[in-house]
């Protein structure tokens, strides 16, 4: 441990990692503690974290973000979950959504009813029963009482850096700029004690959060930490990312649409939509995958495509001596189901509440790693889930999906849904039990029984409750207005308050 009280932090690295971690710790902490971001103009940032899922709600919120003013400021659109296309097999798709399917009971998730009402030729899709399937589906949205709707953003990610900064400035968080030379440490320790950047100006700290992106300068660059690395069970190792005018208005859904080596992505948002094509080097080339992405775009490109290169993988230790990795340089789980903002809020929460006021002590660094890692598996083995479960056969990278080996814990999953049809959610994991179910029935996984206790209704009883269950959802869903008309109205209320305020 160190007995030196900790006052100073350094944040090395800006873009969406560094300012949320600038504006949570300004904002809580601001008081007590001396908080300086550092970032290069001459850097650029990945940037391409358009698609979030609904713990960002809780972030914003946290730290008293209005969010009409957010969305005004990153021309935000909602979303209610992701369409997934081809991913069975080409011509099929199905919704995860954020929202609850039906009424479990307490033995038993809802699917179990519907399982039995199958059987009994209630033949109605699974996602009927969710409120926010259908209204993704009918491209419509409203904020409802008691959080009735639960919803995630699509945003402009370099905006949302932006409005961040602002904020963090505005609660003590200084900004230097500068790119970043060289790293010193204790010569006993090891641990960081300075910075040094272009020009020779030396910004000391007492706890650094790397927020360098993919180059993890500090963990990696100065610590060596070393890295777990994934892509045995998730191959895809580039991305071409490229925004493109919006043709219509944005529905409140991502949509990923599976090709031969991989899948796109596409995020609308209110001024156009951002487009990405998620490959495997191994089975097709930069050129051939920009080609793919370009023909399968809407709308006039207004950048030029550019190659992204990662490694999918985890840090063997997200919190290193006085050094906390935070973002792509904690580690990268492709952006599959939106995970990364996530993260990126989960290692700073985690953080503060660890906080190491009076010294770093070991006892919260091997909390914080252990928590991070369990989390970083659990996400890790959902989205392996996408790719290992499915019926494609038509090219060489989705054999390798379908006949990989894959982690232990995700074989269990798996087979105790396709044997009993049991999900099970253990220590408040990312995914709950419904997210599990929509992907593993969305991709061809049926189950072999349900639960005894949807025998317990009589034909009557149990078609009248999936009766009543559907009708409510198709009359809430008919009575939400158009997601677009939502959208523009509830950021005019900001720009009219604004200039109210002027």
């Amino acid at each position: 441990m160190t007995a030196q009280t900790i006052k100073r932090v350094v944040i090395v690295g800006g873009g969406t990692a560094g300012w949320m971690a600038a504006t949570a710790l300004s904002k809580i902490m601001g008081g007590v503690l001396d908080i300086t971001l550092i970032e290069s103009d001459q850097i650029g940032t990945v940037g391409v974290g358009e698609a979030t899922i609904p713990t960002l709600v809780n972030y914003n919120r946290l730290i008293g973000i209005d969010e009409q003013a957010f969305m005004a400021a990153t021309k935000a659109t909602f979303k209610l979950g992701i369409e997934f296309v081809n991913w069975k097999q080409k011509g099929e798709s199905y919704i995860h959504s954020f929202g609850i399917t039906g009424k479990d009971h307490w033995t038993a998730g809802f699917w179990h009813f519907w399982l039995r009402g199958l059987k009994e030729g209630i033949d109605y899709k699974f996602g009927d029963y969710c409120l926010e399937l259908i209204a993704a589906e009918q491209s419509k949205f409203a904020h409802l009482p008691k959080l009735g709707l639960n919803y995630a953003y699509h945003l402009d990610a370099t905006a949302y850096a932006g409005f961040l900064r602002k904020m963090a400035e505005e609660h003590g968080a200084k900004r230097v700029e500068g790119k970043i030379t060289s790293v010193q440490q204790n010569g006993e320790s090891g641990y960081v004690e300075s910075v040094t950047l272009e020009g020779g100006k030396v910004i000391e700290g007492d706890l650094f959060v790397d927020c360098s992106g993919f180059r993890a300068l500090l963990i990696e660059g100065a610590l060596h930490t070393g890295y777990h690395d994934w892509t045995h069970w998730l191959p895809c190792d580039s991305a071409i990312a490229v925004q493109t005018e919006a043709v219509s208005d944005p529905i409140p859904y991502t949509k990923s649409i599976a090709h031969d080596s991989g899948w796109q992505w596409r995020i609308p948002l209110q001024h156009r939509v951002g487009n990405g094509l998620v490959f495997c080097s191994n089975y097709q080339s930069d050129q051939s995958a920009i080609d793919t992405l370009m023909s399968n775009i809407e709308g006039k490109p207004l950048v030029d495509p550019r190659v992204i290169k990662f490694r999918t993988g985890t840090r063997r230790k997200h919190w290193n001596k006085n050094v906390v990795a935070v973002g792509l340089s904690s580690g990268f789980i492709e952006p599959l189901e939106s995970t990364s903002i996530h993260l990126i809020q989960r290692s700073i929460f985690r953080l503060m509440q660890m906080f190491p006021h009076t010294g770093i002590v070991q006892a919260d660094i091997d909390e914080f790693n252990a928590q991070t890692s369990y989390e970083m598996e659990h996400i890790r083995d959902f989205i392996i889930l996408h790719y290992h479960v499915t019926e494609r056969r038509d090219t060489p990278f989705w054999r390798q999906c379908a006949n990989m080996d894959i982690p232990d814990g995700l074989k269990h999953r798996i087979a105790l849904f396709r044997d009993a049809g049991r999900v099970f959610r253990p220590n408040d994991q990312l995914f709950a039990e419904n997210s599990w179910v929509q992907v593993m029935l969305g991709q061809g996984i049926m189950p072999g029984q349900y639960h005894p206790i949807a025998d317990r209704m009589t034909d009557e009883e149990l078609h009248n409750f999936l009766a009543h269950i559907r009708s409510n959802v198709e009359k809430t869903a008919m009575q939400l207005p158009s997601h677009n008309d939502y959208v523009q109205q509830y950021c005019k209320a900001t720009e009219v308050m604004a200039k109210g305020a002027a």
